[in-house]
C-alpha cells in the first residue's frame, strides 16, 4: 500500500472478495481486506433502521410506539444472536487457522443446530405471549389492537434474525466477510424496497399497514439467509457443510454454549447500562432526553467503522491462534488498535468542532441542541481510549475468551458507571453534564482495564 491508488485497489479487492490465508498474508493488507466489508455491512444495517423508522413513522405515533416496544423485547433475541455469532467467529476461525476445514464444517453444523433450537424456542414463547409481553412493557388496549399482529410476525420470524447473525459470524471467522456483507446488503436492500410496497400498497393492492413492515423485514432477512445457506452448501468454498458433517455432537454444542453465553452477557450488560443511563437522563425533562437520543444516534453511527476494524481483529486472532502463531495474532491486534485510535481521534475532533452543527441538523429547539452538542463534546473525549478498548474486547472474543469482557462490563458499566452517573447528576447537582462525564470516564477506564488484561496474555492459551 505505497500510495492511494494501491489502497483503493485493495479496498475494491475487499469488496469483491476472495478467499485468503490470513495466517500468512501481510497483516496490514489483512486488516483492510477484513475490515472494509465489515464496515460496509454495518453501514447497511444502520441505513435499514433509519429507513424502516421513516416509513413506519408515516403510520402515526402508535405504530412507532409498537415498533419501539417490540425492538426492546428483540434486544434479548439480538443478544442471543450476537452471543452465538461471537462463538461462531471464534470457533470457526480457530479451525480455519488450523487448516482443519472438515472440522470447521462440523463446528458450523453444530452452530446451525444450536442457533435454530434457541431461535425456535424463543420464537414460540414470544409469539404465544406477545400480548402479555407488550402489556408488561406498558402497551395499552389501543396499542395492542394496533400492534399485536406486527409483534407476532416479528417474533415468529426471529429464526431468520438468529440465522443472519450466526452465519455472518461463521463467514467472518472463515475470513469471508464479503459474503456476510452481501447477505446483509441483500436482506436490507430487499426490506427497503418491500417496506413502502407492503405498508402502503401499489396499484389495486392497498397494503397491510404496520403488518406490512413486519412482513417486509421478515421476507428481506429470509432472502439474506437463503443466500447464506447457498454459499455454505454449494461446496465452492474451503468452508462448506456436506453430508459428512451432518452429525450432532453434544460435546461441541456445550462448548458453543459456553463461549456464546459470555457474548450474550456482554451485549445484555452493555444494553442494560444504556437503559439505566437513559432512565436517569429522562428525569431532567424531554429536552434533555431528546438531546441525548440525538447524540447517542450520532455516536453509534460514527462508531461503525471502528466496529469494522475491531471485528477484523477478532478474525485475525482466531485464525492465527489456530495456526499456532500467537505473536502474529498479538501484532495484528496492536496494529488494528493503532488504526482504530487514529480514526477515533479524528472523530473526536469532528464532534468537538462541529458537534453543535450536527445536533442542529436533527433538532430546532435550542435546549435540545445544547444538550446534544455537550454530550458529543464530552463523551467523545474518551473516544481515543474507546478505540483501543473496542479492539481489545474483540481480540478476547476472537480468542474465545468471552468471559473476560463480560466481567469487565459488569464491574465498569454496572458497579462504577451507573452509580457514578447518578452521583454526579443527582447528588452533586451536575445534571446531564455529570452523566456525560461518567460515560467518558468509565469507557476510558474500561479500555485501560481491557488493555491491561490483554497484555497479560492469558487469551493466548484459551482452548476452543
Amino acid at each position: 500500500m505505497n500510495n492511494l491508488k494501491d489502497f483503493l485497489q485493495l479496498v475494491w479487492s475487499a469488496v469483491k472478495g476472495k478467499e485468503q490465508d490470513f495466517t500468512t498474508l501481510g497483516i496490514r493488507t489483512s486488516i483492510v481486506l477484513l475490515a472494509v466489508p465489515m464496515i460496509l455491512e454495518m453501514m447497511m444495517e444502520s441505513l435499514f433502521a433509519v429507513v424502516d423508522i421513516f416509513f413506519v413513522g408515516r403510520l402515526g405515533p402508535k405504530a412507532l410506539a409498537t415498533v419501539g416496544l417490540t425492538e426492546t423485547v428483540l434486544m434479548v433475541i439480538y443478544s442471543v444472536g450476537m452471543g452465538v455469532s461471537i462463538a461462531a467467529t471464534a470457533l470457526v476461525a480457530r479451525r480455519v487457522g488450523e487448516k482443519n476445514y472438515h472440522e470447521a464444517g462440523n463446528v458450523t453444523y453444530q452452530l446451525l443446530v444450536t442457533g435454530a433450537v434457541l431461535a425456535v424456542i424463543m420464537g414460540l414463547l414470544a409469539t404465544w405471549f406477545a400480548a402479555d409481553i407488550l402489556t408488561l412493557m406498558g402497551a395499552d388496549a389501543a396499542l395492542l389492537e394496533t400492534g399485536l399482529c406486527y409483534a407476532q410476525i416479528i417474533f415468529a420470524g426471529n429464526l431468520v434474525i438468529i440465522m443472519l447473525f450466526l452465519i455472518n459470524g461463521i463467514f467472518r471467522g472463515a475470513g469471508q466477510p464479503h459474503l456476510a456483507m452481501r447477505a446483509l446488503w441483500l436482506a436490507n436492500g430487499a426490506n427497503i424496497i418491500l417496506d413502502p410496497l407492503l405498508i402502503f400498497g401499489i396499484g389495486s393492492f392497498e397494503g397491510w399497514g404496520l403488518e406490512g413492515a413486519a412482513w417486509a423485514t421478515t421476507i428481506g432477512r429470509s432472502m439474506g439467509v437463503v443466500y447464506q445457506f447457498y454459499h455454505l452448501l454449494n461446496g465452492k468454498h474451503l468452508l462448506k457443510v456436506g453430508r459428512e458433517n451432518l452429525v450432532i455432537r453434544f460435546v461441541m454444542i456445550r462448548r458453543i454454549l459456553s463461549v456464546a453465553s459470555g457474548g450474550m452477557g456482554q451485549y445484555l450488560i452493555d444494553s442494560a447500562s444504556w437503559i439505566f443511563l437513559t432512565r436517569i437522563i429522562a428525569e431532567f425533562g424531554s429536552s434533555a432526553l431528546a438531546g441525548y437520543t440525538i447524540a447517542f444516534r450520532l455516536i453509534m453511527f460514527a462508531l461503525l467503522p471502528a466496529w469494522g476494524l475491531s471485528s477484523a481483529a477478532a478474525t485475525l486472532v482466531g485464525q492465527n491462534l489456530g495456526a499456532q502463531k500467537a505473536k502474529r495474532a498479538e501484532l495484528a491486534v496492536w496494529l488494528t488498535a493503532r488504526y482504530n485510535i487514529i480514526f477515533m481521534a479524528c472523530v473526536t475532533l469532528l464532534f468537538l468542532f462541529f458537534g453543535e452543527y450536527m445536533a442542529a441538523f436533527f433538532a430546532e429547539e435550542e435546549a435540545v441542541i445544547a444538550v446534544s452538542s455537550q454530550a458529543l463534546q464530552i463523551i467523545t473525549l474518551g473516544y481515543v481510549f474507546f478505540g483501543l478498548g473496542m479492539v481489545m474486547v474483540q481480540a478476547f472474543n476472537g480468542a474465545g475468551d468471552t468471559r473476560t469482557p463480560s466481567i469487565i462490563n459488569i464491574v465498569v458499566l454496572w458497579l462504577i458507571e451507573i452509580p457514578l452517573a447518578y452521583l454526579l447528576a443527582k447528588t452533586l447537582g451536575f445534571g446531564t453534564t455529570g452523566i456525560f462525564i461518567a460515560i467518558a470516564f468509565c469507557h476510558s477506564f474500561h479500555a485501560l482495564v481491557s488493555w491491561w488484561l490483554f497484555r497479560r496474555g492469558t487469551w493466548k492459551v484459551v482452548k476452543v
